[in-house]
């Protein structure tokens, strides 16, 4: 014992870049973790009443309970209206207004990690979020006008240029940004810097990818962008109407107020709504047309012969079936099928969006997102499903519905150089003459 304590004692202290670097994490451990416990003890915001001085009048002698319930109604019909309006001005307008919606909700998860985190003394960090969002966009709305753009693209020489060199370009404007994200690092926050670069970087994951699902959607027709959403909305609506009226028996603790009644009511009428709206859109070609770009007119048309899947076939009944509705055949699209599908997904997987919008919310101790829309809250408290339900559609129509799309391998054939040109053509003729559909000459051989 004496020999280890005479070795202790004259055992060297630690060299000073040792403690300067243990004194450098405990300074930045001490920020993130500071950070992270105001997070965590921050009260619960009171939300302000933010309902029109109007319907407070005309609602002020009803209870908290129906006071709710109508002021919900009454907006979310608004919304409706509103929904009807943007879709009567036709897809362009759809395009902004789904840009629009998208930056808003980047905003206000952006905003919750700002204010959560304190995070008002890191340099460039909101200048860098906005920074990223734009390259982001730039990387997605580029690939997407090269897709459905591309005679006029092609027609262009600065657009054929930028298109040619799309990727590229969009990689150096990230790169930009990370450099000077990695210059802007300070040595007492730099924890926090990397929470806030993961947050980002995943709300541009959330939001940006899958908003531009949503404009994919709507390029393969109106009413695989009409019919999802108004599902959700449908299952949403149906959901609180069972729930307010009959719910008695809680359904997922991240969600107090929803209920088993309103889960199982809201998917039966979803799914009755879903097949409704699909048979009446079905029959106007407006609605399940492409959205394609007409190099003629400058501008889109969804005017096109409707494909098998938006034509009335005859359907045989299951004979259980038979004897108790009386019917042996149906008549229907087969469009109404794949509504069955989203619609299903709408009531009984959408909703997990919502539940998972719950549970981020309660991690940071809020009640909404924001308080644009008095009685829901954000903009991004009424698109969390809906942000979920986009992504099933582009991956259900890329599974079951789409195929090779014969106008853009013209496109692309009409742009190869003329050797090119006949080396297919020639290649296609062989094909064809070996299957029968044409018919050697003798000059062709």
């Amino acid at each position: 014992m004496t020999e280890l304590r005479q070795r202790v004692a004259h055992e060297p202290d630690a060299p000073p870049e040792d403690k300067e670097s243990e004194s450098e994490a405990k300074v930045d451990g001490e920020t993130a973790s500071d950070s992270e416990s105001r997070a965590e003890s921050a009260p619960l915001p009171v939300s302000a009443d933010d309902t029109p001085e109007v319907l407070n009048r005309a609602l002020s002698n009803l209870s908290s309970r129906w006071k709710n319930w109508w002021v919900r109604g009454i907006l979310t019909l608004a919304m409706i209206a509103f929904f009807f309006i943007i879709i009567y001005l036709g897809p362009m307008v759809l395009m902004i207004i789904v840009m629009c919606v998208q930056i808003k909700c980047f905003h206000e998860i952006i905003t919750i990690g700002y204010n959560v985190y304190h995070s008002y003394d890191l340099p460039w960090f909101r200048t860098l979020s906005w920074y990223f969002l734009l390259c982001v966009n730039y990387f997605f709305y580029g690939e997407t006008v090269t897709d459905y753009f591309f005679t006029l693209v092609q027609r262009e020489e600065p657009l054929r240029i930028l298109s040619k060199y799309h990727r590229f370009i969009s990689f150096t404007l990230y790169l930009i940004g990370f450099c000077m994200f990695v210059l802007s690092l300070v040595k007492k926050h730099y924890r926090l810097q990397f929470y806030m670069f993961g947050w980002t970087h995943v709300t541009l994951l959330i939001v940006v990818t899958q908003s531009h699902l949503v404009i994919h959607n709507l390029f393969e027709g109106m009413i695989w962008f009409i019919v999802p959403i108004s599902c959700v909305i449908c299952n949403d609506i149906m959901a609180y109407m069972f729930g307010f009226f009959f719910g008695r028996t809680p359904l997922i603790k991240l969600s107090p107020k929803k209920t088993w009644e309103g889960f199982i009511g809201g998917f039966f009428a979803t799914v009755v709504f879903g097949l409704l709206l699909s048979y009446v859109m079905s029959g106007y070609r407006c609605f399940v047309c492409p959205v394609e770009y007409n190099n003629d007119t400058n501008s889109f048309t969804v005017d096109c012969e409707p494909s098998d899947l938006f034509r009335l076939q005859e359907y045989n009944i299951p004979g259980v079936m038979q004897s108790v509705i009386g019917w042996k055949t149906v008549r229907m699209y087969p469009f109404q099928i794949h509504s069955i599908a989203l619609s299903t997904f709408a009531s009984l997987i959408g909703p997990f969006g919502g539940f998972f919008a719950s549970g981020f919310k309660r991690a940071f101790k809020i009640k909404d997102f924001a308080n644009t829309i008095p009685g829901h809250g954000g903009i991004m408290d009424r698109f969390d499903c809906q942000y979920l339900m986009a992504t099933f559609v582009n991956v259900y129509i890329a599974s079951f519905i789409r195929g090779p799309n014969p106008s853009k391998l013209i496109q692309q054939f009409l742009t190869l150089r003329p050797d090119q040109q006949l080396h297919i053509f020639n290649t296609l003729q062989s094909h064809l003459i070996d299957k029968g559909m044409l018919t050697s000459t003798t000059e062709d051989k």
